[in-house]
C-alpha cells in the first residue's frame, strides 16, 4: 500500500511539472509571433518613411493575416497614438479608458547636419490566459525604428 501511495505522488509530481514545461513553452512560441510581427511593423514603417495611410493598412492587413487580435490600453502620457480597429487607417490620440491593438509613438532629433528626423516606437501585446483561469497576464512587447529622414506625416512628437 506504501508503494502505491508514493508512486501516485511522483507520478502527480511529474504532470505538474510537465504542464509547467508546456506552458512556458507555449509562451515562448506566442513571444515569439508577437516579436515578429513587431519587427515586420517597423520595417514596414522604414520603408515607407514615416507612418501613413497606406504603410498603416499593410500594417493592419499583416496583423489581421496572422491573426492578431490582443488589444490592451496605451500610455496616454506621452503622446502614443493607437490603433482601435484594424478595419480603418485612423490612428487616434490615446485615451486612458480605451484598449488598442498597437501603439505608435514618434520621437523626432534634429540635427544641423542631418535635417529633420524621427525614430518612431511600437507597442504589440501578448496576453497569456489559460482556459480555465482566464487571463492571466498582458505583456508588453516594444521597439523602435532606426532614424527616418524627413517623415511625412502628422504624428506629435512623444513625451520623453
Amino acid at each position: 500500500m506504501r508503494e502505491s501511495i508514493g508512486g501516485t505522488w511522483l507520478l502527480q509530481l511529474v504532470i505538474v511539472f510537465m504542464l509547467i514545461f508546456v506552458g512556458f513553452l507555449a509562451l515562448t512560441i506566442n513571444y515569439t509571433k508577437v516579436f515578429k510581427l513587431k519587427n515586420e511593423m517597423l520595417t514596414m514603417i522604414e520603408k515607407y518613411e514615416g507612418v501613413k495611410d497606406e504603410s498603416l493598412k499593410i500594417i493592419n492587413n499583416y496583423l489581421k493575416a496572422n491573426n492578431y487580435g490582443t488589444m490592451h490600453k496605451c500610455d496616454p502620457n506621452i503622446n502614443e497614438y493607437g490603433m482601435a480597429s484594424l478595419d480603418n487607417t485612423e490612428l487616434e490620440k490615446v485615451d486612458s479608458n480605451k484598449k488598442y491593438f498597437y501603439c505608435i509613438g514618434k520621437e523626432s532629433t534634429k540635427s544641423p547636419h542631418l535635417g529633420n528626423r524621427s525614430k518612431y516606437h511600437v507597442k504589440l501585446f501578448l496576453r497569456f490566459n489559460l482556459p480555465i483561469v482566464g487571463d492571466l497576464i498582458t505583456f508588453t512587447i516594444s521597439g523602435s525604428s532606426i532614424n527616418v529622414n524627413n517623415p511625412r506625416d502628422t504624428l506629435e512628437n512623444m513625451k520623453v
